[in-house]
């Protein structure tokens, strides 16, 4: 199994592909980085040489950003926008959309499960043998 910038790749997948579940490497760079690597792009992984592995691996590690550095770069970001108080900061403190999507509908991914409106429940209908009034002897 090829494990690159700490993630195991799937075998049966092809390279161009799987080097995607990589946090941080989309269809683009995904392309790029195998014409570097002088992989063929619709080679299945597990069909990799060790030499192969290794040019993608050295890659991806030296030019680009990847998994847990990245990962931390956008979590500092985004706590940098809530310390300085702006639009956005407030809306990502909120659990709100954040890029000016609607929120009178839609929005749950952001705003989680719908809270239904409270339902006054009606009072329980007396049995009718219990609403006959009692006769007086």
């Amino acid at each position: 199994m090829a494990r690159i910038a700490g993630v195991d790749l799937p075998r049966d997948k092809r390279g161009v592909i799987a080097i995607q579940y990589v946090y941080g490497i989309g269809a683009p760079s995904a392309k790029r980085i195998m014409l570097a690597a002088r992989v063929d792009p619709s080679k299945r992984v597990r069909a990799w040489t060790d030499d192969e592995t290794a040019r993608l691996r050295d890659i991806i590690e030296q030019e680009y950003r990847v998994e847990g550095d990245l990962r931390r770069e956008v979590s500092m970001s985004i706590k940098r926008l809530m310390d300085i108080g702006c639009y956005r900061g407030m809306r990502h403190r909120r659990g709100l959309p954040v890029r000016g999507q609607r929120t009178h509908t839609n929005a749950r991914t952001r705003k989680g499960r719908s809270k239904g409106v409270m339902v006054k429940k009606r009072p329980v209908a007396a049995s009718p043998a219990a609403a006959a009034p009692a006769t007086k002897k």
